[in-house]
């Protein structure tokens, strides 16, 4: 171990006052696992193919997240790369990737990081990396990271042991003491480590995670001020993941994002998943009154909670009015990480839902002027579930296989322990590998015409709805009908004209209200399934039917 300065590739460690040996907490790459040391990396050395990139406008963003370790059999940033033509094809813009930041082991989501600004040795490290990110703005794709500041994860992360006061023991969070947000040096952690993932890495966006557990909205401002006065020369996207339906972050200034370009919508998933599913327990309980009703709001407003009182969080109220706010603000998804991932058995909606539903609901997620995002493998209707996974040993591996079962009683499939004990323990390896997408699907019926409607449904958005994105302002949409089974939702264009979406999310024919079937008949015909035009026009939409028309100005 070199005690002066070293070479690329050299390993190093920080000896603390007792003997105590760690890795650099703001170490470029680890050599192996995130308690042995540290590697330099030359920053300049890697050869940029793509200097001229400078980004796309947020109205074309389509995400596709994915999780680096399962989107393929090798899990790294290689063979992401080499089915970026996939993703072209299909139609997505944006390739988000969970969080890539070393945490303890090699399997993992990602957000139990404990070096931030280290890419995981198991996926490739730095310069897989950066060749993936270059590859994809080669086919003009943009790349979002995940990045976890309200929390280190649960081993590897010694700042405790040389900065106590990185950390404020008078307040904790879900994930154990809270992080002293208001001290300089560490605020500059953070900071900097957005600017490093942008610059050094050069992606088009950021993502950050639960920042309502971060509890400091002015960190949050200084991030997103921070970035948009340094980054200059291209476009820079950022979003959020905020239970408390906030909509200061993402407000806009002459039509421009003053710090977040978009927030996660959790809102319109619950609501559409309970249509799909009918589920009730946890969170859901909340969306089970009236669910076409309620996502007929999120299509028109954004948020269904904007200050009303929450049932599952025991009547304290939620959110804000959001309807000033463009729809494209918005990142609606019928399943992402989460939502799949924390069901007990990961089962993604292919497999819980009837393809006629899934197939209305993903023209309504696509065709609206909200930023859509897709989740691996969705666009054909992957079987595999998508599961809670780590990497620990000893006690820490005991614990967080129990703390994942104990998660689950309240939920009343789960009331009896022998069942818990069912849910796959998420430091085995088989719950790891069952994860992994299964790409042979594509070639099979029903998942080959999935991937069809799909990538027919993003080329449609492409040509018809993403020109219309940045004329629809705040307080532009309208529920014009509403009630268990069908919706009618329009926006108003820049020119005056009108976005108009009708659907029948049930599985009973639905009269159609006169005067929206009047106002609908005006338009020009944009999409429509299972026969919903014809229905329409005679008054009555088919089962799991959707139209959509534009209008001209009046």
């Amino acid at each position: 171990m070199r005690h002066g300065p070293g070479e690329p590739g050299d390993g190093y460690l920080f000896q603390l006052p007792d003997g105590m040996r760690v890795p650099d907490p703001a170490a470029r790459a680890q050599i192996a696992d995130v308690h042995g040391p540290s590697q330099l990396i030359d920053p300049r050395a890697y050869d940029w193919q793509t200097g001229n990139w400078r980004g796309r406008p947020w109205e074309e963003a389509v995400i596709y997240e994915l999780h680096p370790g399962t989107f393929s059999p090798e899990g790294t940033f290689a063979a992401i790369e080499s089915r970026l033509d996939d993703l072209v094809r299909l139609g997505v813009t944006v390739v988000e990737l969970m969080p890539v930041a070393q945490f303890s082991g090699n399997r993992g989501w990602g957000y139990d990081g404990v070096l931030m600004f280290a890419p995981h040795v198991a996926y490739g490290g730095p310069d897989a990396l950066k060749c993936l990110v270059d590859a994809a703005h080669a086919r003009g794709l943009m790349v979002f990271l995940d990045v976890v500041y309200n929390h280190f994860g649960p081993d590897g992360n010694y700042l405790n042991c040389y900065a106590p006061d990185f950390f404020d023991p008078s307040r904790h969070t879900p994930w154990g003491a809270a992080i002293a947000y208001g001290r300089d040096p560490v605020r500059a952690y953070f900071i900097e480590n957005a600017l490093y993932w942008l610059e050094e890495y050069r992606f088009d966006g950021l993502r950050l995670d639960a920042v309502d557990q971060i509890r400091d909205d002015s960190l949050l401002a200084d991030i997103a001020t921070t970035v948009r006065q340094r980054i200059t020369d291209r476009q820079v996207h950022l979003t959020t993941e905020d239970d408390r339906n906030v909509t200061f972050l993402t407000e806009r200034v002459d039509g421009a994002p003053k710090l977040y370009s978009g927030e996660w919508n959790d809102d319109f998933h619950h609501a559409a998943h309970v249509i799909a599913v009918g589920e009730s327990d946890g969170y859901y309980r909340d969306y089970t009154d009236g669910p076409v009703a309620k996502l007929a709001r999120s299509l028109a407003e954004g948020f269904i909670y904007q200050g009303e009182p929450s049932a599952f969080r025991d009547g304290e109220k939620r959110g804000e009015p959001s309807a000033g706010l463009p729809p494209s603000a918005f990142v609606d998804c019928l399943q992402n990480h989460d939502q799949a991932g924390n069901r007990a058995f990961g089962e993604r909606l292919s497999v819980l839902a009837e393809p006629e539903a899934i197939e209305a609901l993903t023209a309504v997620l696509l065709l609206g002027p909200q930023t859509p995002l897709l989740f691996m493998g969705e666009e054909w209707g992957e079987t595999r579930p998508f599961l809670f996974f780590t990497d620990f040993h000893g006690e820490l591996a005991q614990n967080v296989r129990e703390g994942r079962r104990n998660e689950f009683r309240k939920w009343r499939v789960f009331a009896d322990p022998k069942t818990r004990e069912r849910i796959p323990d998420p430091n085995a390896l088989s719950t790891f590998e069952a994860s992994k997408l299964d790409w042979s699907e594509i070639a099979r019926s029903p998942h080959r015409e999935r991937l069809a409607l799909v990538s027919r449904l993003l080329e449609l958005r492409r040509e018809a709805i993403v020109p219309l994105i940045a004329g629809i302002a705040g307080h532009a949409g309208a529920v014009l009908a509403a009630d268990k089974s069908g919706l009618g939702v329009a926006w108003r264009l820049g020119d005056g004209g009108s976005l108009t979406m009708i659907a029948n999310l049930s599985d009973e024919d639905w009269s159609v209200p006169s005067d929206l079937r009047d106002r609908a008949a005006a338009g020009t015909h944009i999409y429509e399934t299972g026969g919903g035009d014809a229905g329409l026009q005679a008054g009555t939409l088919p089962p799991w039917s959707v139209v959509v028309r534009i209008s001209a100005p009046r």
